[in-house]
């Protein structure tokens, strides 16, 4: 086997059984086609599909692919939209079928760490949709909460400022400066250590890096 593929499939299962310890469902995939595939198992027509922000996603083509299979796609991300209805879009995410997002990062001991700028993904994480899809590579995979966060200030939250053309600060020096601006992104902080009582989670890792 090669390292690469054996160290990913190391820590995946890992998580995996540390997720399942928590509560949640876990299952690990060697490739992102196999991980898509199964995730649209869950998608069926007519299906309220809610999209998180996630580049990991889009990797996937998981939400052109919900379209295919004729669900309603609830992704505020699509071009031209006016802020009112990016915001009605991400207000229905809370009541979709299926919400399908990623996340920041995962810990050795099943934690899942995230930071959102208005919570609608976090939010649905945890209440709202019948049944919750997180979708994750490997490269999300951290050691424990601080590394986690530390992994979000270094990695994530620049790149994503940088995808999003938000002028702050971490898109200059490639690293969170803790700014205070409006147009800052990084304003909610969540680790969910158990399943939500009420909401149906479900993580996929993925043995490849995937987003940011």
């Amino acid at each position: 086997m090669d390292i690469r593929n054996w160290h990913a499939e190391t820590l995946g299962e890992k998580v995996v059984n540390a997720l399942e310890k928590n509560g949640f469902k876990a299952v690990y995939f060697s490739d992102k086609d196999a991980a898509a595939q199964y995730v649209l198992e869950f998608i069926n027509d007519g299906m309220k599909v809610g999209i998180g922000g996630s580049t990991t996603l889009d990797e996937l083509e998981l939400p052109a692919k919900a379209a295919e299979k004729g669900a309603v796609v609830l992704n505020h991300n699509v071009a031209h939209l006016t802020p009112e209805e990016k915001l009605e879009i991400r207000r229905q995410q809370l009541l979709s079928d299926v919400f399908l997002c990623s996340a920041n990062g995962i810990t050795l001991d099943g934690y899942l760490v995230n930071i959102d700028a208005t919570g609608n993904r976090i939010g649905a994480m945890t209440f709202g949709p019948e049944k919750v899809i997180i979708v994750a590579g490997v490269n999300k995979i951290c050691k424990d909460v601080d590394s986690a966060f530390n992994r979000i200030e270094t990695v994530a939250a620049p790149q994503n400022n940088k995808r999003l053309n938000r002028p702050n600060p971490c898109v200059a020096t490639g690293y969170c400066m803790d700014c205070k601006g409006a147009t800052r992104i990084c304003k909610i902080y969540s680790v969910i250590k158990r399943k939500p009582t009420e909401t149906d989670v479900e993580v996929v890792i993925v043995g490849q890096s995937l987003g940011y």
